[in-house]
C-alpha cells in the first residue's frame, strides 16, 4: 500500500500589507470579504512579526526557496523571480500607473491574480505560490474603489496612483493622511476582490495568505514605503492558514509567530524536514500541531532588526530603539498601535529590554534571542 500524497499547497504572499487594515485584526472600516471568509475558514495568527524589513529574507523565511522546486511560483516581482530559481516561475511583472485604472481587469493585482488561476487551474505542481508587490509599487484600483471610503463631508482622497512618500512634522495637514489612508484601503479592497476567485479555487488545498511587511501610514511620522522603525505598521503582518480538511476553522492564535514558524508549518504540512527551511538566528518551530490538537511552541520573544533601529517584541511589550535617540516602550496588546510610549514608567522593563534591541541596532541579534528574561517582560498582562 502506498502512502497517501501530501496535501497540495496555495500560498499567498502580498509585500507591504500590514496586519492593522484588515477586519480580521480588528479593522471596522475596511471592506476585505474574502479574506473575512478565509479567516472564518482558517486560524488567524493574531501576532506574526517580521524579523525584518528585507522583503526577500522573510519570504525565504516563509520558505519560498525550499519549496520552489515543487512549485510553480507566480509573481509581479522581478527580484522575487530571480530568487525562486530557475524552475516553474511566472512573471507579470507590475508597472508603475499615471492614474486609477478604467479597467479593472488592466490593473497590476488583476493581472497577476488572472496568472495565478490558470497556474492552480493547470495544476503543474503541488505547490502554488503567489506573490504580489504591487501594494507598494503603485495604487491602482478605479477611483470608486477608494471614493467608497469617502464620507460626504471629507476632502477628496489622494488622487494619485504612484504610492505617497511624506515625512510628517507637527503642521502636517490631517485630511492629507487621511485621503492617503482611504486611497489604501480601496487598494486593499481591490486585491481583496480580485484574490477571491483564487481562494475560492483552492478546494483540497492548505492555503497560507501571509504578509510581508507593512508600510508607514502616518502612525510614526511617514507615509510610504520609506525607511522606518521597527513599529507595527511595519512588522506586525497578517496570516491565516487553512487547512485542506477543514481542522480548527475560525479559530485564533494570540502568540508570537515569526514567518519562519510558517514556514517550518508549511514544510510540515508537505512532509518536508523543517531544516530545509531558511531560518533566523532562532531556528522556525512547526505550527501543524495547532491544527491536530491546538498544541503550538511558545515563543517569549521576537528581535526585528532594520537598518539603524531595532524592536524587541514579547507578549506585553514592544521595545523600539533607534540609533541615536531614546528607546520607546510601549504596553501589549493595549497599545495596538504604538502611540503612547510608557518608558518613564517601566524603567525596569527598559532597563531589560533596551541593551538588546540597542545591540541588534548596531548588528548583533543574537543577545536579544538567547538572553534570558524575566517573567516581567515575558508575560502578557
Amino acid at each position: 500500500m502506498t502512502a497517501a500524497a501530501a496535501p497540495k499547497l496555495l500560498v499567498v504572499t502580498i509585500d507591504r500589507l500590514p496586519a492593522w487594515i484588515l477586519p480580521a485584526y480588528g479593522s471596522t472600516w475596511v471592506a476585505t470579504p474574502a479574506l473575512d471568509a478565509l479567516a472564518g475558514r482558517g486560524v488567524t495568527f493574531d501576532r506574526t512579526i517580521a524579523t525584518g524589513d528585507d522583503d526577500l529574507a522573510t519570504l525565504r523565511d516563509l520558505g519560498l526557496v525550499a519549496l520552489a522546486g515543487e512549485a510553480t511560483v507566480v509573481t509581479d516581482a522581478p527580484h522575487v523571480a530571480t530568487a525562486a530559481g530557475a524552475g516553474d516561475v511566472r512573471l507579470v511583472a507590475a508597472a508603475p500607473a499615471h492614474g486609477p485604472a478604467r479597467d479593472a481587469a488592466a490593473t497590476n493585482f488583476a493581472r497577476l491574480m488572472a496568472a495565478a488561476g490558470e497556474a492552480l487551474a493547470a495544476d503543474r505542481k503541488p505547490v502554488v505560490w503567489v506573490h504580489a508587490a504591487s501594494l507598494g509599487i503603485a495604487w491602482d484600483a478605479s477611483a470608486d474603489y477608494r471614493e467608497a471610503y469617502v464620507d460626504p463631508e471629507d476632502p477628496p482622497p489622494y488622487a494619485g496612483a504612484a504610492v505617497p512618500e511624506v515625512q510628517l512634522d507637527a503642521d502636517a495637514d490631517p485630511d492629507l493622511v487621511v485621503g492617503i489612508r482611504q486611497a489604501f484601503a480601496g487598494q486593499v479592497t481591490h486585491l481583496d476582490a480580485c484574490l477571491g476567485p483564487l481562494l475560492a479555487a483552492a478546494h483540497g488545498r492548505h492555503v497560507l495568505v501571509a504578509g510581508v511587511r507593512g508600510l508607514g501610514l502616518g502612525l510614526h511620522g511617514r507615509v510610504g514605503t520609506g525607511p522606518l522603525a521597527p513599529f507595527g505598521e511595519l512588522v506586525h503582518v497578517p496570516a491565516i492558514l487553512v487547512d485542506a480538511a477543514g481542522r480548527m476553522a475560525a479559530q485564533r492564535y494570540g502568540g508570537l509567530v515569526v514567518p519562519a514558524d510558517l514556514g517550518a508549518t508549511l514544510a510540515a504540512l508537505r512532509g518536508m524536514p523543517a531544516a530545509t527551511v531558511a531560518a533566523p538566528p532562532v531556528a522556525g518551530s512547526s505550527l501543524a500541531g495547532l491544527l491536530a490538537d491546538w498544541s503550538a511552541p511558545a515563543r517569549d520573544r521576537v528581535v526585528v532588526a532594520v537598518p539603524n533601529a531595532a524592536a524587541i517584541v514579547t507578549p506585553g511589550w514592544h521595545l523600539v530603539a533607534e540609533i541615536g535617540r531614546p528607546p520607546r516602550l510601549f504596553h501589549k496588546p493595549d497599545d495596538y498601535f504604538e502611540i503612547c510610549d510608557v518608558a518613564d514608567r517601566c524603567p525596569a522593563v527598559v532597563e531589560e529590554l533596551a541593551p538588546l534591541a540597542e545591540a541588534a541596532a548596531g548588528g548583533d541579534v543574537a543577545p536579544g534571542w538567547h538572553a534570558v528574561l524575566s517573567a516581567a517582560v515575558t508575560t502578557a498582562a
